[in-house]
Formats: structure tokens, sequence, C-alpha cells
């Protein structure tokens, strides 16, 4: 179905290539994940199987690629619309009509679908993404998470044989990308369906995989066995880390397989208290009662940022309703609900960016709608899930140089903070051309740089790996010892479990739960994190908290 004969790809003025050499053969009927750190070539490789490599990125490709017996470097994208469908990471760039209906009919209209076929193909995939609450609205007014769901319905209506999916679930809520996984995995084994994609948050897709394709540096493995690429990959998901750790072969890819395992530590740590984790207890759960006045003074040594009964709407949707939270300096607070519950809406008001119907935001005892444009930022910096928005320069070395001298920080601050959050990036290329989470990373690293006391980050792990989310993770704890307030609005329950001290849960604009991280999602079936799963009722969230607590019984 779709063969890569030693295909390399370079783009001009890279030192490299982004692909080097792949061989690849992929059958009819597979589920193939693509893993590979952040910027080693997982997008290349993508892109080469519809051709938009090299007919729309340019480029200089060397090789064979044939999809469906048709050769890519003769049949632009057009050519392989009715054979390859693909979704990208950003699905905004990808949209070309206003609303959720229109955009899912455009594919099978371009294709010249019968009218009957196209009508019923609208509703079952609007069930299957459940997108029909949402079939009228405007695609501008969704969810992040909401328009990824867009995207992937568009392309699954217009019934490709090849679906090519690039970090499809990074903006879903668990539950949502657990639908999304389970909908392809019945395309593959249902209806024969070819699927390859590329996701950083394995512990979702990994255990559906048929085969996995490694990639670093550019350089991709041959088709491998899942449980057998996890014991070389460096990019694997918290099962696989804790079955490396505990040298448990063959490797678990599954919570229900690594439970089996599991078995005898739990009955070792039955008696054990939950794991210690410093000041987390103490710090969470702030209610707004304990802002009284707001005075300079309060604010500065305890409360930084407030939403006081605010409701805001958007459009002729109630996106908060009467929400009251607090949030104290040197605590981290993730914000987490389903797709549309108001996470972003409550990021967006706290930085003075949405009018409000009712109600009062304070951050530093101001509204930061009032404030000069430098004070606020001195006060509270977003970086919004689209971090396109905060990039402007022609190079990654202009970004970085800008906001040095914007925020007043010495030369080299911003660069210093982007290689710890993602590693080496180039310093010459244009900021549209590195990956997703090298972009991301870049607006963290210009965000954090300004050193604002209120930081709000609006899914910030989206498109990094395992080791950019750690290096992150190690980054948002020393801003929290420094004294920042730092709220997350995020999917990424692993992150949550590792940085949280604190978990608000959103539905539908209001707040429905506010405690400890531990407390509030080790028992959540949506919400917890896959070692909570294997470890349940032994309190631990993560494969440090294991390896602590048997080491204390041991």
């Amino acid at each position: 179905m779709i063969d890569f004969q030693d295909v390399s790809v370079s783009y001009a003025g890279q030192s490299r290539p982004a692909l080097s050499g792949a061989t690849v053969h992929i059958d009819e009927g597979e589920l193939v994940l693509v893993v590979g750190p952040t910027g080693s070539g997982k997008s290349t490789l993508l892109r080469c199987i519809n051709g938009l490599v090299p007919h729309f990125t340019g480029g200089l490709l060397q090789g064979r690629v044939l999809v469906g017996g048709r050769d890519t470097r003769t049949h632009r994208p057009r050519d392989l619309a009715d054979l390859v469908g693909f979704v990208v990471q950003d699905p905004m760039s990808g949209f070309v009509t206003d609303t959720v209906e229109d955009e899912i009919a455009y594919g099978m209209e371009a294709l010249g679908v019968d009218p009957l076929v196209m009508r019923r193909r609208v509703e079952d995939t609007l069930d299957v993404l459940a997108l029909a609450q949402v079939r009228d609205r405007p695609l501008r007014s969704l969810s992040g998470g909401q328009q990824q769901r867009v995207a992937i319905a568009a392309v699954l209506a217009a019934g490709p044989r090849i679906l090519v999916l690039d970090e499809p679930t990074s903006a879903l809520d668990p539950v949502a990308a657990e639908d999304v996984l389970a909908a392809l995995h019945r395309l593959v084994h249902d209806l024969g369906m070819t699927v390859v994609m590329a996701e950083h948050r394995l512990e979702r897709v990994v255990h559906h995989a048929d085969r996995i394709l490694l990639v670093e540096a550019g350089q991709a493995s041959p088709l491998l066995d899942p449980a057998e690429a996890m014991v070389t990959s460096q990019i694997h998901p918290p099962v696989v880390s804790l079955g490396r750790r505990l040298h448990w072969r063959p490797l678990p890819l599954s919570v229900r397989e690594a439970r089996r395992r599991a078995s005898g530590i739990r009955e070792r740590l039955a008696t054990l208290p939950p794991p210690a984790r410093a000041d987390q207890e103490a710090r969470a759960g702030r209610s707004v009662d304990q802002i009284g006045a707001l005075g300079a003074a309060a604010a500065v040594t305890t409360v930084v940022a407030a939403a006081i009964d605010l409701t805001v709407r958007r459009g002729q949707v109630t996106a908060l309703s009467g929400v009251d939270l607090a949030f104290t300096a040197g605590e981290i607070t993730a914000v987490m609900g389903r797709n549309g519950a108001g996470k972003s809406t409550l990021l967006a008001a706290l930085v003075g960016e949405l009018p409000r119907q009712h109600g009062r935001v304070s951050v530093m005892g101001s509204d930061p709608a009032r404030l000069t444009p430098a004070a606020r930022c001195a006060a509270v910096g977003l970086v919004p899930q689209d971090p396109d928005l905060l990039l402007y320069a022609d190079t990654v070395s202009a970004e970085c140089r800008n906001a040095d001298a914007d925020f007043g920080r010495p030369p080299g601050t911003t660069g210093a903070l982007l290689t710890r959050i993602a590693g080496p990036v180039p310093p010459d290329r244009h900021p549209r051309d590195l990956s997703e989470g090298q972009r991301l990373a870049l607006a963290l690293a210009i965000v954090l740089a300004g050193g604002a006391t209120v930081l709000l980050l609006d899914e910030p792990t989206r498109g990094l790996d395992y080791q950019a989310k750690a290096r992150l993770v190690e980054v948002l704890r020393n801003l929290a010892a420094e004294g920042h307030a730092v709220v997350l609005a995020t999917h990424d329950v692993e992150l949550v479990a590792e940085v949280a001290h604190r978990v608000v849960v959103l539905a539908d604009g209001e707040v429905v739960t506010d405690g400890p991280a531990r407390q509030v999602i080790a028992g959540s079936p949506a919400f917890a994190p896959q070692v909570a799963k294997i470890m349940h009722p032994i309190p631990c969230l993560t494969v440090d908290d294991v390896c602590h607590a048997l080491d204390a019984v041991s």
C-alpha cells in the first residue's frame, strides 16, 4: 500500500537531511505509529505520503514514495486526495469553510460524492466523533480540541483508503482521545483502512498500534513489533518506563497488562502511607474566601490572581459561569475538563483579554485589562494554544533577541530557556519551519523570559515528546520555587501527575472539583495517569512514586 524506497529529504539551509535513507513498506489495513523526538523528521515522513513533500514544502526528495502504486514525484496532493486523507497538527490552518458541517462536507463536494451519500457520511461522522451538538457552530468559536475533532471528521468523511494523522489527540481530553482512537481502531479492523500516525502521547495509542516506526535524527527504522520497539525507543510512555525500571520482560504496553504484572507490588505496598510530595497538600485548594478585599500586601504575599464570581460569554455560549478561584504564589494549578469546558476562556480572562459579563478578575491586586502593556507583561504572561500568535520574527535567534530586549533580560536568556525546554534548536531557522513542539517551546521560552508573577500556559505540552516534557517539568518546578503562580490548562494527565500541586476541574463553565492533585486524579477514571491506574488503590501517580515506595519497604 505504501512504499518508501531509499527516501531522503533535504531542505535548503539545513545542515543535515530531514529524512535520510528511509526504506519502509506498510501493508493495507495496518495501524502504524511513528515515534521519535520533537524535530526528528516524523512530520516530514508523514508529508511524503500524500505528496506535500516536495510539492508543497519544497526541498529535494531523493528515492521514491509509492502510494497505492502512484509515485508521489509525479502525483501532486490533489492527485492523491481520493486515496490519502491527511490531518495536520494545526487544524485551523487546514479549514476552508466557516462552520462544522460545511467543513465536513467540503472534501466530499470536491471529490464529487453523491449528495445522498454525502448526507449519510456527514451524519455518521458527526456521531462517531461526538460533534452533532456543534454542527452549526462557527469553526473559530470552537475549542482547540473540538477543532481537532472537526479536522479528523472532515478527512474521515471523504472516505480515503489511507489516513495520515500528525498528533491527532494532542488537543483532546482523555475521553475524547479514547473515542477518536477507538474509531480509528474500528476503521482499521472493520474496514481495512490503513492508518499512519505520529503521536507524542504514547500512553494513549501505543497499545492500538500494529507496528511502530522509530525515527531519530532523520533516520527511520524498519517496522517493528510495538513491544520490541519500546525496548530501545528513547520515547516511551509511563507504562513502559515502569516496566523498564522494574525489569519486566516482555514489556507491558497497556494498563491491563501492567496491572497483572504489578499485583505482587501492590500487595507489598498496601500498608505504606501515600508518597510525600513537598507542600502539595498544604498549597492546594485555596478558596476565593481567602482573598478578602485583595489588598496590595495580601496579593503580593499570598493570593496573586483571582477570578471572583466570573461569568464570560463567547457569542451565545456561556463559557464561564460564576467561577470563584484564587491562585497563590509558589503554586502550580492544573485546570482540566473536557473540550469546551471553559479552560482556555479562564486563562484568557485572567490575562484580561476577554470582556466579562459579570464578576471581576484580579492579578497582583489590579484588573489586568486596565494595566499598561508593560505592567501587564510584568504581572501575567499567557502562552496560547497556538504558539504562532507570539512569533513574528524571521529567525529563532531574532525571536530570542527581541524577547530579551523587550523584557530587559541579559542577552541569551530566552535562548537558554529554549534549549532547556526543547534541546538544541537551529538559531537561523524560521519559526514557521520548526516542528509544532519546537514552536511551542519557543513561545514558552519567550513568555517565561518575561518573568511574570503569574504564568498561564494553555496546553503547554502539545507537540512535546517525553524528554522535552521532563525538561519543562523542571522549569515549572523552579518557577514555582521562585514564587511564581503557574496555571496550566491541560489534557495531559501525565504532566499533571508530575508537577501539579492542585487540580481544578471545569464542566460547562463551572468549577466542579478543586483540590490536591493526588486526591483529584488518583481515582478518576478520566484523569488518572497510567501509573495510578496500574497501582490503584495504592496512591502512586508516577514511576518515581512507585520506585521510591519500593525502596522504602525493601
